[in-house]
């Protein structure tokens, strides 16, 4: 699934009282800064249906100036936070929404902010999720969504949730990296201090460590293999390399990281090709070869199967700003 965007794309974030200050920054600091070194494609506005102040959770109230309106001139609206979940938006809220959706703008929630989505009607018959501690009551208040307990966040291109806070940035970071490509997104998540990439479909949050394996980090495994990609590691050579069984690191990969060796292999080559296909004239075979995929066939095989797209459109839409595909599938 993606989603080309190279003009000044403009996201607006709907607030409410009280609003969660670290869900809105979430995507204030992602689509809302300027870089140095980096082409200023985002503009970034906040709107509340009462404009004026509008109180926080973190004991102060910030002045918001424009109201649902600002949702029409929206390419992507976000909804960060809606508390308290039980309280449904009011018919105008639910209408600009609608709105906003039905003409094509993105809508996007980060953590509770799935309930103003889902009581909008935006996410019947589809995949969703939000916040592990909310998710019981999300579905039993709504049985026509199928809920996500464990994930990080679903994308449908369209509409897109995110569960806690923390993984707002990660929704975030997925949608620059559809948008504008995997170099721009690094670009931003280097500047946060914070890793390019992590799957939608990582857990939520880790299970405890068992005893023997909390000296047991997969830091210097994972360092070991990202420096060699276009070498043939295997599932059987990483754990020969940690010293366990394979067994063993299939259990500290769900644990540390909430995927399986393998998916997180491939999910590091694909990337890989995505920033040389972005950034060098390489023939696809030489990618694929640089990147441990082995031939151009299969390099086309893994990049359609996760993103929709091929390698050669892909390269032409991130050096030419012209949108070749969009694939509309949950993450």
């Amino acid at each position: 699934m993606l989603r080309y965007f190279f003009a000044m794309h403009w996201v607006v974030a709907l607030v409410r009282p009280p609003q969660s200050t670290f869900e809105l920054a979430c995507a204030a600091q992602v689509f809302g800064i300027e870089r140095e070194g980096l082409p200023t494609r985002y503009a970034f506005s906040v709107c509340a249906e009462r404009p004026g102040p509008v109180t926080t959770h973190a004991g102060y109230d910030m002045l918001v100036t424009d109201g649902l309106d600002a949702l029409d001139r929206a390419d992507t609206v976000v909804v960060p936070g809606w508390l308290p979940a039980a309280e449904p938006p009011s018919p105008a809220v639910v209408r600009a929404l609608r709105r906003a959706h039905d003409r094509g703008a993105r809508v996007v929630s980060i953590c509770s902010g799935a309930f103003a989505l889902a009581y909008a009607g935006l996410l019947d018959g589809r995949r969703a999720t939000t916040h592990w501690r909310l998710v019981d009551e999300f579905a039993a208040r709504f049985p026509r969504i199928r809920v996500e307990a464990d994930v990080l966040y679903v994308d449908h291109g369209d509409v897109a949730t995110s569960a806690g806070a923390g993984a707002g940035f990660d929704l975030c970071l997925h949608l620059v990296r559809e948008d504008q490509g995997a170099q721009y997104a690094a670009h931003i998540a280097r500047t946060m201090v914070m890793p390019p990439h992590r799957e939608g479909g990582q857990l939520q949050y880790s299970a405890p460590p068992h005893p023997a394996q909390i000296d047991g980090t997969l830091a210097p495994l994972l360092e070991w293999v990202t420096g060699r990609l276009g070498e043939p590691v295997t599932v059987d050579a990483m754990a020969a390399h940690a010293g366990v069984s394979a067994r063993t690191l299939a259990r500290r990969f769900a644990d540390q990281l909430g995927t399986s060796p393998g998916q997180w292999l491939l999910a590091q080559r694909i990337a890989m090709a995505r920033e040389l296909l972005e950034g060098t004239d390489l023939s696809l075979d030489a990618v694929a070869r640089r990147v441990g995929l082995s031939s151009a066939t299969n390099l086309r095989r893994r990049f359609l199967n996760a993103l929709g797209t091929t390698p050669g459109a892909y390269r032409r839409a991130f050096r030419s700003g012209t949108p070749v595909s969009t694939r509309t599938a949950g993450v």
